[in-house]
């Protein structure tokens, strides 16, 4: 399956070789036969192909819209490898189901989409909100875009209804639906009457915790 954008709300800056070509000849030109003294062009591998500020897009896979990004700052890198794109100023991610309904909404201060893997990796202050209301946070989430697989080695925390639970190691599905904690820690209930803290090993037979 292809990914495609859908739309654009700012018009695109790239960068090409061919702009740094002809600053090169320029500069020759007005400097005589003096000869450089180091290299003149930048490597392109370290050069984005696209840049734009303050995007909102949509990206459909199949023809069917998958998924919509806000960002303020949105970087392509096609000479990378593995070639990406960067949000490194923070990104806003909506995934949206067959009927174009919100199934999860996820916010991280970086991130990464390495378009050859369909692989996302969100850093730093990951937030995620499924249609249930819960809310996951981390400070690293990877999600596989072929797999539908979503995961994480680092701590998590999981804010239910009537408890919070926490942990180390993540894997859900997509829509954060049906999760498990692979090192679970504990259960703080926000009912005063009931247990303040469950015991590690009770995670094992709760809901959603271990599939």
């Amino acid at each position: 399956m292809q990914l495609s954008l859908v739309r654009i709300h700012k018009p695109i800056c790239i960068t090409t070789v061919f702009v740094a070509v002809v600053m090169l000849v320029f500069s020759s030109a007005c400097t005589g036969n003096k000869k450089p003294t180091g290299d003149a062009v930048t490597n392109r591998d370290s050069l984005p192909a696209l840049e734009t500020r303050d995007v909102t897009t949509l990206i459909s896979d199949s023809g069917v819209i998958r998924y919509r990004i806000t960002t303020p700052l949105w970087l392509v890198f096609d000479k990378l490898n593995p070639s990406r794109w960067t949000f490194e100023e923070g990104v806003y991610l909506e995934n949206f189901d067959e009927n174009n309904d919100v199934m999860a909404e996820i916010k991280a201060d970086t991130a990464y989409y390495y378009d050859k893997k369909k692989l996302w990796e969100l850093r730093s202050h990951v937030e995620i909100k499924n249609q249930q209301g819960e809310k996951f946070n981390t400070e690293l989430l990877f999600w596989n875009q072929d797999t539908q697989k979503v995961y994480s080695d680092k701590f998590i925390r999981i804010e239910q209804i009537d408890r919070t639970i926490t942990g180390h190691g993540f894997e859900s599905n997509q829509q954060f639906t049906v999760y498990t904690i692979r090192k679970p820690e504990g259960i703080f209930y926000v009912d005063e009457d009931k247990m303040a803290v469950a015991p590690a090993d009770s995670l094992n037979n709760e809901n959603n915790v271990n599939d």
